[in-house]
């Protein structure tokens, strides 16, 4: 398949670039530091990126969306992460549950939620991981108890990210313990001001908003709450992780720092003096990128049939040991400034800003080994 994008892709960048250069200021880092304006800032930046119709540009415009290609909405995934996700919190609302909501949920459901979303009004948040049920999501223990009204959930979830600042989630619950692995589960979409839902914010170097637990105690939830059908959740979340593992184009990020960096290092008359090995695993990284940046196009190319999760796994694999890659040879290039913070440092603090995110790229998302399981089996077959 042909992956050039063409004339109307470069001009949708142009568009979203000076949309940028207007709204985002030059040393933006993202939405999810203790300033509460940087919070705010983005969802501003969402209003307008809504207005233009470019927030949800692939989704059908009965739902607000504007109607557009699952390319052009890769030219946005690229050139917001290129530019520290101006979008904030809203890429899980668009990424993947307006697409889990489209497949999988009612009339109801997709009419309420989907409207909100492409324009900007609302942020998600996933309660899938437990202490003990990360990797295996299938083991896991929050249940769902039916009694004559619906059910009530009881559990606790851990590495919540946005939780303390999302309006919904899609919650995964064993509705059957004596289910098969497959069967056991049931996703609901509950609003996090229900009563009974606590949440705890975890402290790490990520910052404020990413990391947090969610109590559950006797939450009460209703048939009209569940998000596909009682007992098929895992199948529900098959599908959701494998748009939320190409909906984050990292290899984006990595490019934009890797030239920004190069040409900060030129202009200070730096570059030259890198040694031949670095310069030598600059290149290399650049290659690994674009091999990257292939198999999540191989995988976007699926998107209106479903994608498949080998496919989305290998993109995952490439693209986040190569956020790690890059993030050490930023330092290793810029040296202990790289450490530094603020607009005096280089590329304006993005280097360890970046390297911190990094760190967590090959676990969140589902572990990496869990990725490489998903591509073992597409290639063994199952059975192995």
């Amino acid at each position: 398949m042909d992956y050039e994008l063409g004339d109307a892709a470069q001009a949708l960048r142009v568009r979203l670039r000076e949309l940028i250069a207007q709204e985002i200021p030059p040393g933006f880092l993202g939405a999810f530091s203790a300033n509460p304006d940087d919070l705010a800032l983005t969802q501003a930046f969402c209003k307008t990126l809504a207005d233009e119709g470019l927030l949800c540009l692939a989704w059908p415009t009965e739902y607000g969306g504007g109607g557009g290609s699952v390319w052009e909405q890769t030219v946005v995934r690229e050139e917001m992460w290129a530019h520290h996700e101006p979008r904030g919190a809203q890429y899980m609302g668009v990424n993947w549950v307006g697409p889990a909501l489209m497949r999988h949920g009612t009339d109801e459901q997709r009419a309420k939620h989907l409207p909100a979303i492409s324009a900007g009004e609302v942020i998600w948040c996933q309660g899938f991981s437990e202490p003990e049920a990360g990797t295996d999501l299938a083991s896991l223990r929050t249940r769902a108890v039916l009694d004559d009204d619906g059910w009530l959930i009881s559990g606790q979830k851990v590495w919540t990210s946005y939780a303390l600042m999302a309006q919904w989630c899609v919650l995964a619950a064993c509705t059957d313990p004596a289910a098969k692995s497959n069967e056991r589960l049931t996703l609901f979409i509950v609003p996090m001001d229900r009563e009974g839902i606590e949440v705890r914010p975890i402290a790490s170097m990520l910052g404020p908003h990413h990391l947090n637990e969610v109590f559950l105690d006797s939450v009460r939830v209703t048939e009209a709450d569940v998000l596909g059908k009682v007992g098929a959740g895992w199948k529900v979340m098959r599908d959701a992780l494998a748009y939320e593992r190409v909906g984050i184009a990292r290899y984006a990020r990595c490019e934009s720092l890797l030239s920004r960096l190069q040409d900060a290092l030129v202009a200070d008359g730096l570059w030259d003096a890198l040694a031949p090995a670095l310069k030598s695993r600059w290149v290399r990284a650049l290659i690994s990128l674009r091999v990257a940046r292939l198999l999540a196009y191989k995988a976007i190319a699926q998107q209106n049939e479903g994608i498949d999760p080998a496919a989305a796994a290998a993109a995952r694999i490439v693209t986040t040991t190569c956020d790690q890659t890059v993030a050490e040879l930023l330092l290793e290039a810029a040296g202990a400034a790289s450490l530094d913070a603020g607009p005096d440092a280089p590329i304006h603090g993005a280097i360890d800003d970046h390297w911190r995110y990094a760190q967590a790229a090959t676990v969140s998302s589902g572990t990496i080994e869990v990725q490489r399981i998903l591509v073992a089996r597409s290639v063994l077959g199952s059975s192995r």
